[in-house]
């Protein structure tokens, strides 16, 4: 078996900006249940972005692959957080490059001016906290799909 391609579901890579909180809310619900390594956390302080390579779970796929009966797809996706101020983080050492970490979702809390906080909120209670000065999220599939190493889709237990 082959990995999927871009015209098997006749679709085109993903490339969304998220300006306000209901776009983020897209954003978040795409890139739940990705995974990235420690080491694709990138932050340059001098252009004021910060950067992470995911490889992402195709949400956006899942139910055309149950009703075919074909394998779960995931994608290489770079996120992108722009007008980056500060970076914290909290339940992640970054000194730890083969860390694999997954991320549960992102969210926005409004600072003062325009500006406040991008939080990416990991499994094992983890969080990457982005200062802002403004909102501007993008996420963009940087590869062909590929079939999902596990080819299951991520489940969650409370």
């Amino acid at each position: 078996m082959s990995d999927a391609t871009f015209e098997d579901g006749v679709e085109q890579p993903l490339r969304l900006k998220a300006l306000d909180v209901e776009d983020l809310a897209v954003v978040s619900g795409l890139v739940q249940d990705a995974v990235f390594p420690g080491s694709e956390i990138k932050w340059d302080r001098t252009a004021r972005r910060f950067a992470l390579l995911l490889n992402r779970f195709r949400w956006e796929d899942a139910d055309k692959a149950e009703t075919r009966k074909r394998d779960y797809e995931r994608v290489q996706s770079v996120l992108v957080i722009e007008d980056a101020l500060r970076v914290q983080s909290r339940g992640v050492d970054p000194r730890d490059s083969d860390m694999v970490l997954s991320v549960l979702a992102i969210a926005f809390v409004e600072g003062t001016d325009g500006g406040g906080f991008v939080d990416l909120t990991l499994a094992g209670d983890g969080v990457i906290r982005v200062e802002v000065e403004a909102l501007e999220v993008v996420l963009k599939d940087v590869t062909r799909p590929y079939v999902a190493p596990s080819k299951a889709k991520p489940t969650h237990t409370d």
